[in-house]
């Protein structure tokens, strides 16, 4: 059995699975809870291989001081990575406890079976279960991996679709951060930095007293500034009087051209040649261009955290996506041990990406530090979560295709113009916001995006999953861009794969040959032939009408990553005053599947975010920075938009499960743009398809 990633870098089974007092199992996770339903799929890996109920294991996720350390909850690798550990770990510890129960009852192994944790020799209870044996199990040792999990046909627990553990507290308000209440807990608010290296020169308190009253208390640190009281009310006056009686020297100034990827494109960058060279061809070279703006998380609720600074402890709870980065850059930031700072995940409402959490937390932490004894939350305005999360990076790409005789591609390069991806705290230099109002700012980082081995960050699914013999990228990282740029769902692959079959739609068309028949002459890949074949049949692609008159159909295909789950898209859009994508057909192909449910959960909110990025979601800049500060500003889609979604999970249970969170994201938005270019006989390249940028593309006769 391959031991993961995860397993190697906590090897120890208690780091993992404790047995409770209560008669239950405690399983712990570094991955937390991000609304991708990743704790119950993990409690039926472990209930499953240890025959136990759901309802039996209770899970502890995110905790830096007793869970494992698995760094970010990303990439679309929780279970991948913390479930196989898990199912390994939950494998070996009954494989021991049978042992010791085998010794017991003077019986072979075997001979024992395990039901909702009750050992039976020959179906019969023997009166010993796990709570009888555990304290003869050394799980202070270091798993081997040399226990087989359970054969797929004896699952009776993962491939069930499951009600997510986590729904009933947030369905009646108390599952998120937002809701926590401690005991002479204060609020706080920050004054915010205007842009790296800003002095705040003057701070008008005696003008913030006069708006929120005597009892809100004004804490500074250098360039940090925040407010805090016991009445939150109070506070957030405080917070907006305290903008208004600041005066700053260097504050960050922009322009609104910087917010587009044209902008980008025109920058210095750092640029290198990844995989094959473009080779000529006798059918020449094709090339398009794409490109989309900067995007906000838009997070439902603006980030929050809670801190509290006693007995020379520093105890952060957040909805960051990995405790012990988070916990490593606190302690690296102020300066102490890091055994002195233990972070806890609690849930918040929602990103998939790096929004503000962990900069909210180090903004609780610094409050926490001057008032000790006293638990503070810490709440970012929503103008404030618009204006200074790191956006995902505006994009241009152009795809570029040599082409043969018979019409397809023999070589292929993608060239991508983008900040960085990847600039999650501690890595590749990067730090967390409030680093940089303090006394001895950070230096700055040097250029940085996630490595192609690790799925890679703006050339994420730049490589085309087609069978083209020379497949290639022309990378120009851009490093000094306005605003911090850091990971949103995707990553670069969603322009990526926007770009990619869109290039495809043109070149069958050139070849006078039908979108999907053409994709499935460039595949060998089975388990791609199949999305591809089966989303064909759901949305009856066969009848597909010719298209134009403001209606289209269009088709899409990737697998995230070129390594984890595979997603086929059909979408059917009308045009009129604007894009209205009417319906989505997807297959999905994501190996063996823990919780269906769950996973078609994900794969159609995936959707309808990209229908959201491919045709509303836009950053805009103004001279004081990011402009879009609320849901008028930066619209994302409503309900009354979303289109009828049919998901189907293509069988695939003898392989091992794959990565699903950020699958359909990509293939979603470039089949609504082949739809939309059939619906129209032009293609709009550019992100989001705005009613604008249609009138502009039909105009040019692209």
């Amino acid at each position: 059995m391959v031991i993961s990633q995860s397993l190697r870098d906590n090897p120890r089974l208690d780091r993992w699975l404790r047995f409770e007092p209560d008669r239950t199992v405690r399983v712990a996770t570094g991955k937390v809870e991000l609304g991708q339903g990743i704790l119950t799929a993990l409690a039926q890996i472990a209930a499953e291989e240890l025959d136990l109920r759901v309802d039996q294991i209770r899970i502890m996720s995110g905790d830096s001081v007793e869970g494992p350390g698995e760094g970010y909850t990303a990439s679309s690798w929780s279970v991948e990575h913390s479930g196989s550990a898990i199912r390994a770990v939950s494998a070996e510890v009954r494989a021991l406890a049978l042992a010791r129960a085998a010794l017991r009852l003077n019986a072979a192994p075997e001979e024992l079976s395990v039901l909702e944790g009750e050992f039976l020799r020959d179906g019969t209870a023997t009166g010993l279960d796990y709570w009888h044996v555990a304290p003869d199990i050394d799980l202070s040792a270091e798993a081997t991996g040399a226990v087989a999990p359970k054969p797929v046909a004896e699952h009776r627990i993962v491939g069930r679709d499951i009600p997510r553990l986590d729904l009933a507290a947030k369905l009646t308000g108390s599952g998120f951060i937002q809701d926590i209440d401690m005991p002479g807990m204060l609020h706080a608010r920050t004054l915010r930095q205007p842009g790296r290296g800003a002095t705040l020169l003057l701070l008008d308190k005696d003008a913030i007293r006069r708006a929120a009253g005597d009892g809100v208390l004004i804490v500074r640190r250098e360039n940090f500034v925040a407010l805090a009281g016991e009445d939150e009310t109070a506070v957030r006056k405080a917070a907006t009087a305290a903008a208004g009686a600041a005066v700053w020297d260097r504050p960050r100034r922009l322009g609104p051209e910087q917010a587009g990827a044209g902008w980008i494109a025109t920058q210095p960058s750092h640029d290198r040649h990844i995989g094959d060279p473009m080779p000529e061809s006798d059918g020449g070279r094709v090339s398009m261009r794409f490109s989309r703006p900067f995007l906000s998380h838009g997070s439902i609720a603006p980030s929050c955290a809670l801190a509290l600074w006693q007995d020379g402890l520093l105890s952060v709870w957040s909805h960051a996506q990995g405790m012990h980065p988070l916990r490593a850059n606190i302690a690296a930031t102020l300066r102490l041990p890091v055994e002195k700072v233990a972070c806890h995940h609690a849930q918040g409402a929602g990103c998939y990406g790096h929004n503000g959490a962990d900069d909210a937390a180090l903004d609780a932490a610094l409050v926490a530090m001057e008032l000790p004894g006293k638990p503070i939350r810490l709440c970012w305005s929503r103008e404030e979560e618009f204006g200074y999360e790191p956006l995902s990076s505006a994009m241009a790409v152009e795809v570029h295709a040599s082409v043969g005789t018979d019409g397809r591609p023999v070589g292929w390069t993608t060239e991508i113009w983008s900040a960085a991806h990847g600039q999650r705290p501690g890595v590749g230099g990067a730090y967390l916001l409030a680093a940089d109002a303090l006394e001895t700012p950070p230096p700055e980082r040097k250029p940085f995006d996630i490595p192609e081995e690790r799925g890679g960050g703006a050339t994420r699914n730049a490589i085309p999953l087609y069978d083209i013999a020379a497949k290639g990228i022309d990378f120009h990282l851009v490093h000094d861009v306005p605003v911090r740029t850091s990971s949103l769902r995707g990553l670069g692959a969603t322009l990526n794969v926007f770009a990619i079959e869109g290039l495809m739609d043109e070149l069958s068309a050139r070849a006078g040959e039908d979108p999907l028949a053409y994709r499935l002459s460039l595949l060998t890949d089975p388990r791609a032939r199949a999305v591809l074949e089966r989303v064909g049949d759901m949305a009856r692609w066969s009848e597909r009408d010719p298209g134009g008159a403001g209606r289209g159909t269009g088709i899409a295909l990737a697998r995230y990553k070129n390594a984890s789950a595979y997603a086929a898209i059909v979408a059917a859009v009308e045009v009129g005053e604007a894009v209205r994508v009417t319906d989505v057909w997807c297959a999905v192909d994501a190996g063996l599947v823990i919780n269906p449910d769950g996973v078609a959960n994900q794969v159609e909110g995936n959707m309808i975010q990209a229908i959201s990025w491919a045709l509303i979601e836009e950053s805009r800049f103004g001279e004081d920075g990011v402009a879009s500060l609320d849901w008028q500003t930066y619209p994302v889609i409503r309900f009354r938009d979303i289109p009828e979604i049919r998901v189907e999970l293509v069988d695939a249970s003898a392989h091992d499960p794959l990565g699903v969170g950020e699958c359909a994201g990509g293939p979603a938005a470039a089949a609504i743009g082949n739809a939309v270019a059939h619906a129209l006989g032009t293609r709009i390249r550019d992100m989001p398809m705005t009613r604008e940028r249609i009138i502009e593309a039909l105009m040019r006769g692209s």
